[in-house]
């Protein structure tokens, strides 16, 4: 798996708070067997009309095409657990997420698909998403050795719990992908447990 130190590129700001999973992906694109080409569903139905015509949305605006990382609210990701929220985001881009706060599962989802999530506090917020609006080719940095977010010459201290930055930047983040690698190892331990017909395994109902 990648190690993840340092996210950077261009933002866009997604503006409110309590954005929820639905908003984010609504239920009817969660019916698709795998997760792929799920980054169009992103915010569908703020993005466009019935008719499928583009509405007035952040994401939708030519200068913020090929942005790596959006600026958000407070509560970000909140009602349900849907995984398939962090994976639209990812699939539509991004690899890092800037926000006052995060849903717990959202969070969890997140980091466990190397999606970078973290915070800062409401003033430096502030003057990032002012800034963020203000120069659409500006890049910002989300450096996760240094715990610091960089833009414009300026310098805001982050957030994030110490055990999902470990795993981002040790590239420890994927834990199916640690079990596939660990398989060889996991195969001899199977072959050492006792199992039935084994002495002392289980050997049936007497």
């Amino acid at each position: 798996m990648e190690a993840i130190k340092l996210v950077r590129g261009r933002a866009v700001v997604v503006p409110g708070d309590e954005i929820d999973t639905d908003r984010i992906v609504p239920a009817r694109f969660l019916k698709a067997v795998t997760f792929d080409g799920l980054g169009e569903a992103l915010f569908y139905d703020e993005r466009f009309d019935e008719a499928g015509n583009p509405k007035d949305h952040p994401l939708n605006r030519p200068e913020r095409r090929g942005a790596r990382v959006m600026v958000v609210g407070a509560g970000f990701g909140s009602g349900s657990s849907r995984e398939h929220a962090p994976q639209a985001i990812k699939r539509a881009g991004f690899k890092a997420i800037i926000g006052e706060s995060f849903a717990e599962i959202f969070f969890g989802n997140a980091i466990q698909i190397g999606l970078v999530c973290v915070t800062l506090d409401p003033e430096d917020l502030g003057v990032l998403a002012g800034w963020v609006e203000a120069h659409p080719e500006g890049e910002v940095e989300v450096d996760l050795e240094a715990r610091e977010v960089r833009f414009g010459g300026h310098v805001a201290p982050l957030a994030i719990r110490e055990a999902a930055r470990e795993a981002l930047t040790s590239g420890r983040w994927d834990p199916l992908a640690e079990l596939l690698e660990a398989m060889d190892r996991v195969k001899e331990l199977d072959a050492a447990r006792p199992g039935p017909g084994k002495r002392g395994g289980y050997r049936g109902p007497a």
